[in-house]
């Protein structure tokens, strides 16, 4: 397996994963996010939700304005910097944890950024807005990209894979290649699979048990796997409380190095990874 890699440079840090991955957590400034929205539109909402995270030992802040669930309809970027900017600007007040902005649009990216934002997390990996690549780039701050087959609106419109971790990889290494060639500096480039976005169980649960393999993009590796509707298919129960699965998954991707995992419940995985490390990981 080839050897993780060590860091991931944002825009005026580094972040290095130690004995246990990195903890993203999430926060949904929407009306329609799958497992939370509506709970955090309220600017006031959102802002305590990322200190309880925070608290909770979390490693950066994820913050977000556009649901990306299974079809969603986009909205415009007006409407997503209302929601987003005021919590991004209260967290960079209010804490030290670093902030990433969770969006598909250049100008949403480019005022986040100015705002304090350290990294952009895009799941149409800087290729859904044209000027989204070249703001990456001026701002020299970190990028996530994530593979999504078509959009959060067509996306699970049966899916197909001749090799869902061999495309899925080849794909992000294209972006990576692309991003590299606009001037964004290698080190600063995170991969993120795209659990749930344009595949199908088989194609999660395939890229989930290889997730080690995305390690020869030489990239931090993200995840965002927590409380996805697989989660319950495997349990068969589409109801089920989904924190079990998502801390069990958790422990899978640390075992595999992965580096980043993006999630609602910090608290929990943050804890189960502890004593995962603390019982030896085989």
């Amino acid at each position: 397996m080839t050897k993780p890699a060590q860091h991931w440079r944002l825009r005026t840090r580094t972040l290095s994963p130690g004995k246990i991955p990195l903890l993203m957590g999430i926060i949904n400034v929407t009306p329609d996010s799958f497992s939370d929205g509506g709970r955090f539109l309220d600017p006031r909402a959102a802002v305590q939700q990322g200190l309880k995270l925070a608290a909770e030992g979390a490693d950066l802040l994820d913050v977000g304005g556009q649901s990306t669930r299974p079809g969603s309809e986009p909205v415009t970027a007006d409407e997503e910097l209302r929601r987003v900017m005021p919590v991004i600007v209260a967290l960079c007040e209010q804490t030290s944890l670093p902030v990433s902005i969770d969006t598909s649009k250049a100008a949403v990216a480019r005022e986040a950024l100015a705002a304090g934002a350290e990294a952009i997390n895009d799941v149409t990996a800087l290729s859904g807005d044209p000027e989204l690549i070249y703001a990456a780039a001026e701002g020299e701050c970190g990028v996530c990209l994530m593979h999504m087959r078509g959009t959060p609106r067509t996306m699970q419109q049966a899916p197909v894979y001749e090799d869902a971790v061999a495309e899925v990889i080849e794909y992000l290494r294209r972006r990576r290649d692309a991003s590299i060639d606009v001037g964004i500096d290698p080190a600063r480039i995170a991969v993120d699979p795209g659990i749930g976005f344009g595949k199908t169980l088989e194609h999660n649960l395939a890229l989930l048990s290889h997730a080690w393999r995305f390690h020869e993009l030489g990239c931090p590796v993200l995840v965002g796997h927590s409380r996805k509707r697989f989660i319950g298919e495997v349990l068969g129960d589409s109801r089920a409380d989904r924190t079990a699965g998502t801390i069990a998954v958790a422990v899978s991707l640390a075992r595999q190095g992965v580096q980043i995992l993006r999630v609602h419940d910090v608290g929990a995985v943050r804890q189960a990874l502890l004593l995962y490390r603390a019982v030896g990981s085989g």
